[in-house]
């Protein structure tokens, strides 16, 4: 019996044996083509043919996803015959007269690496939508086929180096018990579909693949991250216990789809979602959210070679309050950083996280800024619309950017633009600047969203994607319990109600501190709402609110936080 550590990707606990699903080797050669343009005509017919196999795929993966999950490979269709990518590798043909497999495994890589050094998941994630599509690619322009997990047809738990998007949606929820990989993480497109697709997944185990075998039986825990190679009976029954116990617990977790977010003693809060496009519509209504927190707009400018017009923007805004129940708060463009687009070059800077991002960016570029206060204003009338402008360090930010919302506002109505009488105008909480004046803020602004993902590396100075330095991404260190604290007193002193968006809203142990500190609002991706539901209507409001006073004035780390919680909570 082996046990290996990885990092829990997707609750739930899966038994059977395993099936190895290996990649062949694509190793690429640097040739010399003696006839650029055949090169270029051949590459070319392969990407016709790949885009014929990604429709394929999609063909027997809409028997397992949504609509809107599917949709995934309409993106990957896109990428493909994106001029930009297809444009470089034609170029490498034909100025250094390179073969096509290695000219687009180094357009492919240089792609990668931009997406993969992004900040935002959302966008780390299109890292790995360019890898599968250009593996597959790849695999076509070198005779190599790909293994094929549609074609498996009995219960097992997948071993793999990595999944792709790809595989993951193909996979027969039905037969496939559960995956383990070598590497990934949770916030990789194939950690997202599993989550979605309920089927537990561990990543990052380094070293699954090489220790196990075709038929080993295993024992796998979504929660905890442990991988158990050929168990022992009693390891066995101890598992298929707790099999039993989390499959009761997600049928309870269903019945909460329409039941109210309140505590035992009567505290009532609001749980949202966090979308990043219209595709996350269907997930926000099938896990109860009471509305959308954070409502990421950069896919729009990212996903496009041109700036998005009013008019593409308007639609989206009017598609997405329509068919939300409930507050939408939209985040206005967040772009710059490690976020760059080719529509709109950016100067390096020597640290662009705290350069020329977000706020900073739409109010050099009013042109564009303006562009999308319009097509908001105009879609407001279809629902609840909040907007929230991102990286607001000063009060004058904040006043000049309302500033420029309200002139656009003032011209659409004199245009005779019909606009909502009242929509609700806040920032993002993110810079502790803005944290410890959050009472002076709290007098202007109608709401406060804490990005605690940000927050939280700007309070230590730490790059939360650096892995040498992750341990300062603390959370529950008592510094961010004492600004989250500060933020929430500060808007209720005024009137005016505080949300949180960042991964921290979702997190088991953070509920009692977020319900004892008074948030209003939980913001969170959609899969991770009815488990906080349930936390929370487990939980006293009173009893929190001793606890999280505790942590915040009397505690001096991380550790003693974490113990403090678990202790008086369980959790």
């Amino acid at each position: 019996m082996t046990t290996i550590k990885g990092i829990g990707a997707s609750s739930g606990i899966a038994l059977a044996k395993a099936y190895k699903l290996e990649m062949p080797d694509l190793t690429v050669t640097r040739d010399t083509v003696a006839d650029p343009a055949a090169e270029i005509e051949s590459f070319r017919e392969h990407k016709a043919a790949v885009e014929q196999e990604i429709l394929k795929i999609k063909e027997k993966a809409s028997k397992n996803l949504s609509e809107e999950e599917a949709a995934v490979f309409d993106a990957h269709i896109q990428m493909l015959n994106d001029p930009e990518l297809g444009g470089q590798v034609e170029a490498k043909i034909q100025d250094e007269k390179l073969n096509a497999a290695a000219a687009l495994e180094d357009v492919a890589t240089m792609f990668i690496t931009m997406f993969s050094s992004m900040e935002d998941a959302y966008f780390k994630e299109r890292a790995a939508d360019v890898k599968d599509v250009s593996t597959r690619l790849k695999a076509h322009l070198l005779g190599k086929k790909l293994p094929d997990p549609s074609s498996i047809d009995e219960e097992v738990v997948i071993i793999a180096n990595d999944l792709t998007p790809s595989d993951t949606s193909q996979l027969d929820k039905n037969l496939v018990k559960g995956f383990a990989t070598n590497i990934g993480g949770r916030t990789s497109h194939s950690a997202i579909l599993a989550r979605s697709m309920e089927i537990p997944a561990v990543v990052a185990t380094n070293t699954i693949l090489d220790e196990t075998k075709d038929g080993d039986f295993i024992v796998l825990d979504g929660d905890t991250g442990d991988v158990i190679i050929n168990p022992d009976e009693a390891t066995i029954a101890e598992f298929e216990k707790k099999k039993k116990e989390y499959d009761e617990y997600k049928a309870e977790l269903k019945t909460l789809v329409d039941a109210e977010s309140v505590s035992t003693d009567g505290k009532k809060t609001l749980l949202v979602a966090n979308i990043g496009s219209p595709n996350d519509l269907e997930a926000v209504k099938a896990n109860g959210a009471e509305g959308v927190g954070l409502f990421r707009t950069e896919f729009l400018y990212m996903e496009n070679d041109d700036l998005p017009t009013e008019e593409q923007q308007f639609e989206v805004y009017k598609e997405v309050l329509e068919n939300v129940n409930g507050p939408v708060v939209v985040r206005t463009l967040d772009i710059g950083g490690d976020k760059k687009l080719p529509a709109l070059p950016l100067p390096e800077e020597m640290n662009p996280f705290l350069g020329v991002r977000a706020i900073r960016l739409c109010l050099q570029r009013k042109d564009i800024f303006r562009v999308q206060l319009r097509a908001l204003l105009r879609a407001s009338v279809y629902g609840e619309l909040h907007i929230m402008f991102p990286m607001i360090a000063t009060l004058g930010e904040f006043r000049e950017a309302k500033g420029v919302l309200m002139e656009e506002k003032e011209k659409l109505i004199a245009e005779g633009v019909k606009v909502a009488d009242k929509i609700e105008v806040g920032i993002m909480i993110e810079i502790p600047a803005a944290a410890v004046l959050a009472d002076q803020f709290a007098k202007e602004v109608d709401f406060f969203s804490i990005g605690t993902n940000d927050l939280i590396q700007y309070t230590f100075a730490a790059d939360r994607m650096s892995s040498t330095i992750n341990y300062l991404y603390q959370p529950f260190n008592p510094a961010i319990i004492r600004l989250v604290k500060n933020v929430i007193e500060a808007s209720h002193k005024e009137g005016k109600w505080t949300g949180m968006c960042g991964e921290m809203a979702g997190e088991a142990k953070a509920a009692p501190l977020l319900l004892g500190l008074g948030l209003d609002e939980f913001s969170m991706s959609a899969t991770s709402i009815l488990a906080q539901r349930k936390r929370i209507r487990g939980l006293s409001y009173e009893e929190c609110k001793t606890l999280a006073n505790k942590c915040a004035d009397e505690c001096a780390t991380m550790e003693e936080v974490v113990d403090l919680v678990s202790e008086s909570t369980g959790l």
